[in-house]
């Protein structure tokens, strides 16, 4: 694969995708809808995570849980190469429900960055098993190298998390239950019965982002669900509620590091 390239495949445990990634890129802060679980290569990293800035090097294992807020830079102009499984929240609840005694609900990758030899090799058979389902290993060693991973970065939260005030997270509800339309900053804190300040101030509070940047990214997981489902780059874009394609597009590259039509190529 050539430098500053990506490349996304569908794997063949549902609700799976792999990426493959050579790349100086710089993402801007962004979330999945997605448990992400990859290998450091080659070069290293700095990036937001929930748990505040750190930095990732060759050898190391990187997580991201689904909605938390991130983002990453290379630490220097070589850029940095790296592996990735992303799991949709139902393909690993069984797993987490094994481990935790049925707390999956309460639990999550609680290590942004670990240097950790064990996981890292239990990370790359995994992923060579994933992308390649008919390489002669038996699904018996996939099911076990993911719950020898997961169990090296799977912690239960210590306790639940603060709830958020009621007038936040009818906003957030709003936002959630159709991404595509049309809002505005008075509608959502009308929604809540607060000022548009409490709402800003609150609803970063709460999930890290802006309400915009919030929806935004909403609306970039629809379209990318929707572009893996086979549909047409431009009705993506229209039924996610971007201006267009480009403007999709754009936003697409500077969250994900590849072009929405480079996805679709991965998942067809």
């Amino acid at each position: 694969m050539a430098r500053g390239r990506f490349k996304t495949t569908r794997c063949g445990m549902n609700g799976v995708e792999a990426v493959f990634a050579d790349s100086p890129h710089a993402f801007g802060r962004h979330t999945h809808d997605q448990f992400g679980i990859g290998v450091i290569l080659r070069g290293a990293q700095r990036s937001l995570s929930g748990r505040g800035v750190v930095e990732a090097e060759a050898g190391d294992v990187i997580t991201v849980n689904p909605g938390e807020v991130h983002d990453g830079a290379p630490l220097d102009a070589r850029g940095r190469i790296w592996r990735m499984l992303y799991f949709d929240p139902a393909a690993l609840a069984d797993p987490i429900c094994a481990l935790t005694e049925g707390g999956a609900r309460n639990a999550e990758l609680a290590h942004p960055a670990l240097r950790d030899a064990a996981a890292a090799t239990r990370f790359l058979s995994l992923f060579r098993a994933m992308i390649d389902p008919h390489g002669g290993r038996s699904e018996i060693e996939s099911r076990e190298n993911l719950l020898l991973l997961l169990a090296r970065l799977v912690e239960r939260r210590h306790q639940e998390r603060a709830g958020a005030p009621r007038a936040i997270r009818r906003a957030r509800e709003r936002i959630d239950d159709d991404p595509a339309a049309p809002l505005s900053l008075g509608e959502l804190a009308e929604i809540g019965g607060v000022s548009q300040f409490q709402l800003l101030r609150g609803f970063s509070k709460l999930t890290g982002l802006t309400p915009h940047a919030y929806l935004v990214q909403r609306r970039l997981q629809r379209a990318r669900r929707m572009i893996a489902g086979g549909e047409g780059l431009a009705d993506a874009a229209q039924a996610s509620g971007f201006a267009d394609q480009s403007h999709m597009t754009r936003l697409f590259v500077r969250a994900y590091g590849m072009s929405p039509g480079v996805y679709a190529a991965g998942m067809s």
